[in-house]
């Protein structure tokens, strides 16, 4: 017991000592609440690493109920080339699209503003229930540790309840501090997960009898195990959704060189190219992405083999896959119930703060969707430590409501979510085939069009076999509830409340959002490219009605046409000096004395 104790003490004070501190000087060069690369990797990579918590249980309970667990590794195949694939398509996407929004700006840019509208919608869904499924998740690994998992429904639904209003906490008090938080439990989890390994080796090797089995139903139809073998594929693939986070929060990330790309230029200058590629702030997010690409793999590959070895499924024994293979590992090891608790402890936290991404990605989103008129102006306030509180409240609130309506069940939540990753990828692919059909020539315009037109394909074909593969799970709710979102976005548009001037874009983005440069600049031409886009479909809503003699009268500022947009090269290339929407904005004239005193901060932001 000594032994274990010591060896977890060690485990936590290596991973405080290693943990990202925020530092005052580089929030007053950077900006406040902008990140380094290690709480970068912390906060928007946790939702993707916490997936080896529940990813391989989801993709086990697809095959295992049928005798047909040993197809597993075809699944693991199939993750492991979505990974690489997805993975590769998001790096070369940072270099284009490095000022945030992820899939919602490249739409704009390339594909127009109707796709990008129904990408901010539906991203908002897709970040509200990674929360979902992250803390319940959690609560499924803390009552692992009693063997507790068939309690009632409502013992489930308060725990995440709890979960969610803890990370809300820690979410609002800045971004340095969460990251802090998070990336002390990934290094513990990360050396605790290795001590596992060790334990499941040496348990395999003195033969360590398997768990109890199961009874299961045997499949004789090829078609039926080839279905089973599909929908294990679209479960273990949930997690993909960091790539869009990364892509999304880039905004959140400081503009400079990585402490290790700064070392490696001066050890290595030979490898410029290689600096160059992961130097800067898309290189902060480049070196987040390159772990996506054989992390799902890796373990979900590590957890099958001992999975199936031991018997240790989801369920089993009273505690969920993850939650056997620790208790099997760390038996093995003096102590090791000590390291058995502080693990599934640790599971439980990690999993609720994965909700910490989907925070931070709400925030990225929600001032953009402010901008364009999807969502209320009094959602917008960020505090002096750059967190939008308001949309984190929001979230929250909803989440809870959810969780309560799901019953505490984290897999009448997983289908919602695992089919909102994939729509977002899908339109990054055909934004990227379009950028290099429009930008490159010869054969690197050749490659990037194959490579981009296979990741929509791949994407694409993965956003219908999730709706497919779980269609008596709620997937047939998954549509009806997008068809909803979609036509609600598009209600909101084009109401009173959808209608955004100049001057409300500019209060929006430059004064309560505090969004400066190029990133500013972007969304103010976003923002007006919506505002055609309203025009455009009132006046056809307006001409249909009016076939039938049907006329509403509109609003003045309604009925006139939007200030034109123009080209979004325009914006990009615009000086950081000046807003894109000076142009279009009235100046009074400045008055005798000069311009007036910066006036000083209110109560609120102090």
């Amino acid at each position: 017991m000594l032994f274990s104790i010591a060896l977890l003490i060690v485990i936590v004070v290596i991973s405080f000592r290693i943990s990202p501190r925020e530092n005052e000087a580089d929030a007053h060069v950077h900006g406040a609440g902008q990140v380094g690369v290690l709480a970068a990797l912390a906060l928007f990579g946790v939702d993707y690493f916490t997936s080896y918590f529940y990813a391989t249980g989801e993709m086990m309970h697809a095959l295992h109920p049928y005798g047909l667990e040993h197809l597993a590794y075809y699944a693991v195949m199939v993750i492991g080339l979505a990974n690489l694939i997805f993975g590769a398509l998001y790096m070369y996407s940072l270099g284009i699209f490095n000022e945030g929004g992820g899939s919602f700006t490249a739409a704009m840019r390339y594909l127009g503003p109707s796709l990008s509208l129904i990408v901010a919608v539906i991203l908002l869904q897709d970040y509200i229930f990674t929360i979902v499924v992250s803390t319940l998740s959690g609560v499924d690994q803390l009552l692992s540790l009693k063997q507790a998992g068939g309690i009632p429904w409502y013992w489930h639904f308060l725990i995440g309840a709890a979960m969610v209003a803890t990370t809300w906490y820690i979410t609002i008090r800045g971004r340095g501090e969460s990251a802090k938080v998070v990336f002390i439990g990934l290094g513990i989890f990360v050396m605790l997960t290795a001590t596992m390994a060790i334990g499941l080796f040496i348990a395999k090797t003195t033969n360590v009898p398997p768990l109890a089995g199961e009874t299961t139903t045997q499949v004789t139809s090829i078609w039926t195990a080839l279905f089973h073998l599909l929908a294990a594929s679209m479960k273990g693939l949930v997690a993909l959704t960091g790539l869009e986070a990364m892509s999304n929060g880039i905004q959140f990330v400081i503009d400079g060189d990585a402490p290790v790309i700064k070392w490696g230029r001066k050890r290595f200058p030979k490898l410029e190219t290689l600096w160059h590629f992961y130097g800067g702030k898309s290189g902060v997010g480049r070196i987040v992405q390159t772990s996506f690409l054989f992390y799902g793999a890796i373990t979900t590959l590590f957890l099958t083999y001992f999975a199936i070895h031991f018997q240790a499924f989801d369920g089993v024994s009273g505690r969920s896959l993850v939650g056997n293979l620790a208790f099997i590992g760390f038996s093995t090891i003096p102590g090791g119930t000590i390291l058995f608790w502080a693990y599934q402890i640790l599971a439980v936290g990690l999993l609720t703060a994965a909700s910490m991404t989907a925070f931070q990605d709400l925030q990225a989103i929600a001032w953009r969707n402010v901008a364009i008129g999807e969502l209320p102006e009094m959602i917008v306030y960020r505090n002096p430590k750059g967190t939008f509180t308001r949309p984190v409240t929001v979230a929250a609130i909803v989440t809870i409501l959810i969780q309560f309506l799901v019953r505490g069940n984290t897999s009448l939540a997983v289908p919602y979510y695992g089919v909102g990753v994939f729509m977002p990828i899908a339109v990054m692919g055909l934004a990227i085939y379009q950028h290099t059909k429009q930008t490159l020539t010869g054969r690197s315009r050749r490659i990037g069009m194959i490579g981009a037109g296979f990741a929509t394909a791949l994407s694409t074909f993965i956003f219908v076999g999730q709706i497919v593969t779980k269609w008596n799970e709620g997937g047939w709710v998954v549509l009806i509830v997008f068809s909803i979102l979609i036509l609600l976005a598009h209600v909101i548009l084009i109401s009173p409340a959808g209608y955004r001037d100049p001057e409300d874009i500019h209060r929006v983005i430059r004064e309560k959002s505090r969004i400066q440069g190029a990133m500013g600049n972007i969304v103010e031409w976003q923002s007006l490219r919506i505002q055609e886009y309203r025009y455009f479909l009132m006046m056809k809503i307006s001409g249909f009605f009016g076939l039938f003699g049907i006329f509403k009268p509109l609003r003045f500022d309604d009925q006139a046409a939007p200030v034109t947009a123009g080209k979004f090269e325009d914006a990009l290339n615009h000086s950081e000096q000046q807003t894109f929407l000076d142009q279009y904005l009235d100046h009074p004239a400045p008055k005798v004395g000069g311009a007036p005193k910066e006036s000083a901060p209110s109560e609120e932001e102090k």
